[in-house]
């Protein structure tokens, strides 16, 4: 895995995945350590972000390491014109390691494809989100104790979230069993269900969820992304149709935890966070320790 870029969760097979998840419980163990002294990472946020940029920084920083870079794009010489192409070469000539979020797909691989020093995509449009995946397999198997022969289900925004793309791909390792909830304009795309069946692994198709949560292990609940829609009118007929109630969970497993990626906005309604099934903020630290991981493997410090 050392000086490989992490553009899509399919980059890494299931031993370097079940490798990361390992490590990462290793650096919640122990976090603070100098592997990255006297390496600099250059983090290349063209969207916006909260968790993805500050949980690498955190981790960054918890390993010893230096930060270059921008968080806007707009204080980058983008807003000039310079090319994707130039900006990953000269950044790749000033650091070790490139973290990078952008907002059209596929721009993570074509600037893995540019650089001269690996490239960690943290999001690039409703693509893939590799590093939110490892983080969420780290999650669930804090939590089930196990990846094997769980019943998934993901609930909102299917076709655009990249979050749940990603992780389905990973998941495939696992043998899940997947239920889709989502609306018909927000389905799964056809090529992640036919990625499934090419496995032979399970999934059903749902447009409402109250009466279905009793099987679930562990439920993914998902924002709809008004950034994602071009019709604002569109985006107000879908982004309330499913809101996760404290009430709605009475019958479910004991050992069933809510993920979200956040941030929320309606879809899980406050009355769940005391719930000793919510498990969106813990997740979010777990960001940390799983970006470490990432970090530390990629240039072979672990």
């Amino acid at each position: 895995m050392k000086n490989k870029s992490l553009v899509s969760i399919s980059d890494f097979s299931k031993d370097e995945i079940l490798r990361i998840v390992e490590l990462a419980a290793d650096f919640e163990a122990n976090p603070n350590q100098d592997l990255l002294a006297g390496k600099i990472v250059g983090s290349l946020f063209f969207e916006p972000s909260t968790r993805t940029r500050l949980s690498f920084e955190t981790a960054i920083q918890r390993l010893g390491g230096r930060i270059i870079g921008f968080s806007d794009a707009s204080s980058s010489s983008a807003t000039k014109g310079e090319s994707l192409k130039d900006t990953i070469k000269m950044v790749s000539n000033y650091s070790d390691l490139i973290v990078m979020r952008h907002h059209r797909e596929g721009a993570a691989r074509y600037a893995s494809e540019q650089s001269s020093v690996p490239i960690i995509n943290a999001g690039d449009g409703a693509n893939q989100h590799p590093t939110q995946t490892l983080l969420d397999l780290y999650s669930i198997y804090k939590t089930q104790g196990t990846l094997e022969n769980l019943n998934v289900f993901m609930v909102g925004d299917l076709k655009y979230g990249r979050t749940v793309h990603s992780l389905l791909m990973a998941m495939s390792h696992f043998n899940p069993t997947f239920n889709f909830i989502s609306p018909n304009s927000l389905k799964m795309p056809t090529e992640y269900k036919m990625f499934l069946d090419s496995k032979n692994i399970k999934y059903y198709e749902h447009t409402e969820f109250t009466d279905i949560l009793e099987a679930a292990d562990i439920l993914y609940m998902t924002r709809v992304q008004r950034e994602r829609f071009s019709d604002h009118l569109e985006y107000e007929k879908v982004k309330n149709v499913y809101v996760l109630r404290n009430s709605m969970l009475n019958n479910t497993k004991n050992n069933l935890r809510i993920l979200h990626p956040l941030p929320r906005v309606n879809e899980i309604h406050t009355d769940v966070d005391d719930n000793p099934k919510a498990y969106y903020f813990e997740q979010a630290k777990n960001g940390v320790f799983a970006r470490m991981a990432i970090m530390a493997s990629i240039l072979g410090l672990k």
